[in-house]
């Protein structure tokens, strides 16, 4: 088999994976007698983040991503 013919069965694999997720699903919800959820892009709980900058003391014991603790130097 060629790549292309490998990723080819690959990407109908995950066709038929995704499409039995969703079958498995809504028979699940069915089941429970809860309407089913939208399958819009959106979520309907969304959650505000504050524009207000976050409080310092929440980061006393953490690292600088990348640059390594506070109290130490890069090698």
């Amino acid at each position: 088999m060629s790549v292309q013919d490998d990723l080819a069965a690959v990407k109908r694999c995950l066709e038929d994976l995704v499409r039995t997720v969703g079958q498995l699903e809504r028979s699940v919800t069915a089941e429970r007698g809860s309407p089913p959820e939208p399958s819009g892009g959106r979520a309907e709980n969304l959650v505000t983040i504050p524009d207000t900058p976050y409080d310092s003391g929440l980061w006393t014991d953490t690292d600088d991503e990348g640059l390594g603790a506070r109290d130490r130097h890069a090698p």
